[in-house]
């Protein structure tokens, strides 16, 4: 008996010295670890980790197009709320200038510019008046989006071209001509209003889902080309959310909608500008290049 408990003891102790031992390299590493992020943090005199909060835009230019009405209009709200400076741009002047006047009875600054986002020359005297205004924009969400359906064999070319001017081609030529900033200041923020139609694809609906499609990649792409001067690329992919566009549908189309999605609801505007939200801001610093899908388990991919 005495023989086995000093086996047990020495076992004891055998094994309270491997945990000891194991808990003092654990600890080793994280000390290594956390004096590579200080001088990380210091290096160049600018810090590379972020210690932001979600939804802390105190200060930040925010230029969302679309913004009169719909999800735009609740994006716009929505960073406002966590204190940006709004540049808000749609071609309804009426629209947009009573979102404006909403932001600012709210006590948030708000400018309103009309532009037409499937011209190039509106775009670019558009960026052109914004920036001379405010010098830079640095979180930059391209919602604006049209849609022009009809089955593949119906499809009018105008139709086609205007839904891809404005959901891809316009997105394009206004990040484009707002990125140079971005680049020079080493920050930026762009988010992409994309569409479950461009994850999964929807009958009559093959320009749309193209455009979207189209932007998701935009996003990929772009994401890589800048992610080296602090700039992060995301694109939100909301589902059936309760809008104009979708408020056109008949009972029986959106009982047939409702029975794709488990969680049984349309979504809303502030669900997608919760999301913009959260890619705008510092608590999603090492986000890029990604599609966040809002649209309560409709697609998961």
């Amino acid at each position: 008996m005495k023989a086995q408990a000093n086996y047990r003891t020495d076992n004891w102790l055998q094994t309270g010295r491997a945990e000891r031992a194991a808990r003092s390299e654990i600890q080793r590493v994280c000390d290594i670890y956390n004096r590579a992020w200080k001088g990380a943090a210091h290096a160049g005199g600018r810090a590379v980790r972020s210690t932001g909060t979600m939804g802390d835009l105190q200060g930040r230019i925010a230029l969302v197009t679309g913004a009169a009405q719909g999800i735009g209009r609740v994006i716009s709200l929505e960073l406002a709320k966590a204190g940006a400076t709004l540049v808000l741009v749609d071609m309804n002047e009426a629209k947009l200038n009573e979102t404006t006047a909403e932001l600012a009875a709210a006590g948030a600054t708000a400018a309103a510019f009309t532009m037409n986002v499937s011209s190039e020359e509106s775009i670019e005297a558009g960026a052109k008046a914004i920036l001379e205004k405010f010098g830079k924009v640095e979180i930059l969400v391209n919602n604006a989006g049209v849609t022009r359906d009809n089955l593949m064999l119906r499809m009018k070319r105008a139709d086609w071209d205007l839904v891809i001017g404005i959901n891809l081609t316009g997105a394009f030529l206004l990040t484009q001509a707002l990125l140079s900033p971005m680049l020079k200041n080493r920050w930026g923020r762009i988010v992409n209003i994309a569409s479950v139609v461009g994850r999964a694809g929807q009958a009559g609906q093959v320009n749309y889902a193209a455009s979207k499609a189209g932007l998701i990649g935009l996003t990929r792409s772009l994401a890589r080309e800048v992610a080296s001067r602090g700039i992060t690329v995301n694109a939100v992919a909301p589902g059936f959310i309760e809008t104009p566009m979708t408020a056109v549908l008949t009972e029986e189309q959106t009982k047939a909608m409702l029975a794709t999605i488990p969680l049984g609801r349309k979504g809303t505007p502030q669900d997608v500008a919760d999301a913009v939200k959260f890619l705008a801001s510092d608590a999603a610093s090492y986000i890029t290049g990604q599609v966040l899908d809002v649209n309560g388990g409709m697609y998961m991919g």
